[in-house]
């Protein structure tokens, strides 16, 4: 902040550098140094001054906070950028703790529907003996309707819901179309984004690597 005293002491270069300040407190008669008294009335109006600027800046800060636009401001307001921006989410912290644990590995559930509870038995333990997941859960009684041979189809089966690791994908849904009496069987995976750490060490524990 400039002394008001400098102002003065500069005479009309000063005005003229800066006349946005005289018209904003405007004075009564010229600011002549002999005149001491218009000194305080002008320093008595300069913390009001910072005290408005600090208000509007706190202001500007909140409203860009509120309205999703620190990312635009945080180069104006740099204090923004510790306390609002790049504040870690739930799932990226439970993502970096499920990547920093070493006792377990990338699971998924994977999807195939069989005609029968028959084939259902059958072709689940057929996978649970290769160790190509570590469980499968037979849901009977389920109806499918669907598009094929250009109609529409409709067809009792059972669901299995396989969990196993991500990177037996491949094998496992190779293993599915050799085992199974459908022409297209349906194998769909979904990625365990978290869950119990201890049933998750349990799928790779009870599954074999590739």
């Amino acid at each position: 902040m400039i002394e008001v005293s400098s102002i003065y002491s500069t005479g009309r270069v000063g005005q003229m550098a800066l006349p946005g300040l005289f018209r904003a407190f405007p004075i009564s008669s010229p600011p002549y140094p002999h005149r001491p008294s218009a000194v305080p009335a002008i320093r008595r109006r300069a913390p009001l001054v910072g005290a408005l600027w600090v208000l509007s800046l706190g202001t500007v800060a909140a409203l860009a906070y509120r309205t999703g636009c620190v990312q635009s401001h945080r180069r104006f307001f740099p204090f923004l950028r510790s306390k609002f921006v790049n504040q870690p989410t739930a799932r990226n912290l439970h993502s970096a703790q499920m990547e920093a644990s070493s006792t377990t590995v990338p699971a998924i559930v994977v999807y195939v529907t069989v005609p029968n509870n028959e084939a259902g038995k059958k072709l689940a333990e057929s996978i649970i003996k290769e160790q190509l997941a570590a469980c499968v859960n037979r849901v009977p009684g389920i109806e499918s309707v669907y598009w094929w041979d250009g109609k529409v189809q409709t067809d009792s089966e059972e669901l299995l819901i396989i969990k196993t690791r991500e990177s037996l994908l491949n094998a496992l849904t190779d293993h599915v179309k050799a085992n199974h009496e459908y022409e297209v069987p349906e194998v769909i995976a979904l990625p365990i984004t978290g869950g119990n750490l201890k049933y998750l060490e349990w799928i790779k524990n009870s599954t074999r690597e590739n």
